[in-house]
């Protein structure tokens, strides 16, 4: 199948036409046949192809979701040409990612090697590949197997591999590695899915972002001089995984979006990388709020009301407080939870761990957030976006609260490794049942036959014989 430049993504800059690269700015990330991206916006991450708690009605009906981030290790595993993924019967011009995940056609589908955010993987990158952690346990990914995904998933856009290191920071020998393999990746993957003369009819119609890495300027120059000046054709956008490196990002590549892989722990970071030039952002810590138990509720501008002290970013439903408390998670919240059920409900969905209470709480959460960018948006095109987030940081606390109950039960990638010996992460969901069973032996050793006689049934306590 030949490439399709309309299928390809573009993103328009709508203001300001001229921004410098270390600035806010509004856009608009579109591809044909899918939902257009505003941006600044978030990318909701999913867990095995689904947003975790929110089934797909739910997203359809419930949320304004129109985009998606997927993990390729969620889905392969020893062999990953022999996943189950590749083997979902389409038509040329179909998606295998998106006919296993049950996606809708207009919802946007992003996929990168490792799932977000990641579980550290053993140091163990080649020149070929990089590690990852698939259901069956570690494993290399090699860079032609994931030119291989792209070709045959077609998602539409692909993270570029890059190779990381994570959990600690690596030497100046390390770092020059990271740079010689990214950039090789990238030259790899670019030819086999774009270059005429390679890739021959099977042009791939994917949008292709580069891979920015997280090292400084001088260490990467190369790299990003051969992005400007022989794959800047290829290239529909840039992947950068920690908020300095928009620093990095030069006159030639700045028209291009640019998806930040970071990890912002409050909205106040959100407001700082957007303020940097951030388009697309990931956010880890909505979906662990929800598991926390805990609801948004801030909105931006801040409200003008004069407070003694910082407002609360969010409420914590598992404490005791909430139990009889009828408002809404958020007044004025117009999402489906809050329009239909209130804290003490939710308070006490949680204390009986009813799944209902993660799905409310991802609808609202998912909700603030989308009203949280858009408001933002806003902001950046009245020109006051300096000034609201300044009014923003002293209106609010500037952490979100603890957390304090016990969330869902997390499955084995969501943990990073112990050790070989490790001891088990969860007690036996059933144990209790032992003793149980233990008490019914007992009770059926005193059960009495219809042949006892008055004796039997008096040793037994049934009756007493006069």
């Amino acid at each position: 199948m030949g490439s399709d430049p309309d299928k390809m993504a573009s993103f328009t800059i709508l203001s300001p036409a001229a921004a410098p690269v270390l600035a806010p700015r509004l856009g608009k990330l579109a591809i044909a046949g899918r939902k257009a991206v505003s941006t600044p916006h978030y990318i909701p991450l999913t867990t095995r192809g689904a947003v975790p708690h929110i089934t797909h009605d739910l997203m359809r009906d419930q949320t304004e979701i129109g985009s998606l981030y997927v993990g390729l290790e969620d889905f392969i595993e020893k062999k990953p040409e022999k996943a189950p993924l590749y083997k979902v019967p389409t038509e040329p011009h179909e998606s295998k990612l998106r006919k296993f995940m049950c996606m809708p056609e207009d919802v946007l589908l992003i996929l990168g090697a490792r799932r977000v955010p990641p579980v550290a993987c053993p140091p163990t990158n080649t020149p070929n590949s990089v590690s990852v952690l698939t259901a069956v346990g570690f494993h290399q990914l090699e860079a032609e197997k994931y030119v291989d995904a792209v070709h045959k998933l077609q998602p539409d856009i692909v993270v570029g591999l890059a190779d990381l290191v994570m959990g600690h920071k690596p030497g100046i020998k390390r770092r020059g590695k990271m740079v010689d393999r990214t950039h090789a990746f990238t030259m790899h993957a670019t030819e086999h899915l774009y270059d005429q003369a390679v890739a021959g009819e099977n042009r791939s119609n994917t949008a292709y972002f580069a891979p920015v890495l997280p090292l400084d300027n001088a260490e990467q120059s190369i790299y990003l001089d051969e992005l400007e000046a022989e794959l800047r054709q290829y290239i529909s956008g840039l992947a950068l995984y920690e908020s300095d490196s928009l620093s990095l990002i030069t006159e030639l590549l700045g028209d291009l979006p640019r998806l930040l892989f970071s990890d912002p722990a409050t909205p106040h970071d959100i407001l700082r990388e957007v303020s940097l030039g951030a388009d697309l952002l990931t956010l880890p810590f909505m979906t662990a709020c929800s598991d926390a138990g805990i609801a948004f509720d801030f909105s931006f501008p801040a409200p003008a009301a004069v407070v003694s002290e910082p407002r609360p970013l969010a409420f914590d439903l598992w404490s005791s407080e909430y139990t009889t408390d009828t408002r809404p998670f958020s007044e004025g919240c117009q999402c489906y939870a809050c329009r239909n059920h209130h804290r003490a409900y939710l308070h006490h969905l949680l204390s009986a761990k009813e799944m209902l209470a993660w799905t409310l709480l991802q609808i609202h959460n998912h909700h603030t957030m989308d009203v949280f960018f858009a408001q933002i948006r806003e902001s950046i095109e009245r020109g006051t976006f300096e000034q609201d987030c300044l009014n923003f940081n002293r209106a609010y606390s500037p952490e979100l609260p603890e957390k304090t109950g016990q969330g869902p039960r997390l499955r084995g990638y969501h943990l990073p490794a112990a050790g070989p010996h490790q001891a088990k992460r969860f007690p036996k969901v059933y144990g209790r049942l032992d003793a149980a069973a233990e008490k019914f032996a007992e009770s059926q050793s005193s059960v009495v036959t219809p042949d006892a006689g008055a004796d039997e049934l008096e040793a037994r306590g049934f009756a007493e014989k006069k």
